[in-house]
């Protein structure tokens, strides 16, 4: 198969909880095994499941760290995190090897994941100069009036598996650059890569308590959600979930940033360079096999132009080659976990019985030559009712749905329908159709003639409707979550 060696092993100590600077396992002894989803005999590990007591210990510590973090000043607080770069840098291929390993994506995708946290950090670190407030005209004789920021506190940051460097990085490093301390929860599903990123903080010099890091499932996110020390919650994952900790922590007023689902379309208009949109569509469909919240899961297409499209689209997407991701042919990585084959799998029979059609894929791939994993076809369907569940809800895989639009604006109207607004692209000549659709379209991140997968790493990374509540983050206004205004009027 021509795979290189890529088996980094979890040091003893990242199977732990890292709280007060101390790698410790969970109070109760509980622990979660964590296995490569493109080799079922790979075990990574058996990481710690944690729970309320564990939270409320390393949030103890993040509260008792704050008032020195707090004093230390933002360019101070920089210093560290541009320590942690110079780190990363030099570690960059052991954790595109660890994403790899835990979360499947493909060595290059990987790569390119830490390469995006290196210039998160960067762009951070960019702001320590900025974050101040202004000053203001005084309505009386010598007074002096002026505002600026406090970091709210103790945050809990609550990352996804899909992005296991990135997410956690983009809420990292402005939480600590604002004075923040904070406890860190990623998924269970990428353990390895938090603690990777926990100990490159510690290696900068990190104070003890500033970062903490308690791993665990669902106990441990309503733990720090429920923490009456936790000032703020910031959560990127399912529309579900985000509703459940803005829910939980409203009876206190907890602030939350929620970053939630996207079902994003690439438009295809009649006037439409073809094999630029087919291009855009195959790399944002299935890449890192569909599990992005920017992924393009809905090509909605002008009929005039369908044919032609889906013809040069299903040759394209039938060639590609799934397999693991440190296999440098493959094309395709493996999802996460069998959870996430299972429903994608019931995500293609439901659009089968609303009437769609399966133009390539539709099942897991049968190849006596890989391991034993979560291996997917990649999925095209056509004759997609607009109103349909599989044009409507985030399936999270390597499956795209095609609808007919008749027209501009009918394509636009289904491209609306849903109740996400993560990212919106339209493929068209017409220099007045572009405009329009950035105008018109109803998501966070626009693009035109060019795939629709996220953002540069100093745009905001933002939705609208139901995939964003809060500040966006990877911008100057994240720091409306991480900081409060104050105001001062002093008199002499």
């Amino acid at each position: 198969m021509g795979r290189v060696p890529n088996r980094y092993t979890a040091r003893p100590h990242q199977l732990l909880n890292l709280v007060d600077g101390q790698w410790v396992p969970a109070e109760a002894g509980q622990t979660r095994e964590n296995v490569n989803p493109a080799d079922f005999g790979d075990v990574i590990g058996e990481f710690a499941e944690s729970g309320g007591v564990d939270v409320d210990r390393a949030v103890d510590a993040a509260a008792d760290a704050l008032p020195r973090w707090r004093a230390a000043g933002p360019i101070r607080r920089a210093e560290y995190l541009a320590a942690a770069g110079r780190i990363l840098g030099e570690r960059a291929e052991e954790f595109a090897s660890a994403i790899t390993r835990e979360q499947g994506k493909l060595l290059t995708e990987a790569r390119g994941e830490v390469a995006r946290s290196r210039a998160v950090l960067d762009f951070t670190v960019g702001q320590a100069r900025l974050l101040g407030g202004v000053t203001a005209p005084a309505e009386e004789e010598r007074t002096f009036a002026y505002t600026f920021r406090r970091p709210i506190g103790v945050v809990g940051l609550v990352s996804p598996w899909n992005f296991p460097l990135a997410i956690p990085m983009w809420k990292v490093a402005p939480a600590l650059l604002s004075g923040c301390t904070a406890v860190l929860k990623p998924s269970p599903l990428t353990p390895l890569t938090a603690a990777l990123l926990a100990e490159v903080f510690q290696e900068a010099g990190l104070p003890d308590g500033v970062l903490n890091l308690v791993q665990g499932d669902v106990a441990a996110g309503e733990a720090l959600v429920a923490n009456p020390r936790v000032a703020g919650i910031s959560f990127t994952g399912s529309l579900a979930v985000g509703t459940a900790i803005h829910v939980g922590g409203a009876h206190r007023l907890l602030r939350t940033q929620l970053e939630l689902g996207g079902k994003n379309a690439v438009v295809v208009c009649d006037d439409a360079d073809i094999d630029g949109a087919v291009s855009a569509v195959l790399g944002g469909a299935f890449g890192q096999a569909g599990q992005r919240c920017s992924a393009t899961s809905r090509a909605v297409v002008d009929v005039r132009v369908r044919e032609e499209f889906l013809d040069r689209l299903v040759a394209r997407v039938a060639a590609l080659r799934v397999g693991p991701g440190d296999d440098p042919d493959s094309q395709v990585c493996p999802v996460v976990n069998e959870a996430r084959v299972q429903a994608a799998l019931d995500a293609v029979a439901g659009a089968q019985r609303a009437g769609a059609k399966v133009l390539c894929g539709g099942g897991r791939v049968d190849d006596p030559g890989l391991p034993q994993g979560c291996y997917l076809q990649p999925t095209v369907l056509r004759d997609v009712p607009w109103d349909s569940e599989l044009a409507q809800e985030e399936v999270f895989g390597p499956v795209l749905a095609v609808v007919d639009a008749d027209g501009f604006d009918d394509a636009l109207r289904i491209a609306n329908s849903v109740r996400y607004g993560m990212s919106g692209t339209v493929f068209t000549a017409s220099q007045s159709r572009a405009f329009a659709a950035v105008e018109r379209l109803e998501a966070g991140m626009l693009h035109v003639n060019r795939p629709g997968v996220g953002a540069y790493a100093h745009l905001p990374h933002v939705g609208s409707k139901a995939s964003q509540y809060g500040p966006p983050e990877c911008s100057p206004q994240v720091w409306d979550f991480y900081t409060e205004w104050h105001s001062a009027c002093m008199s002499y």
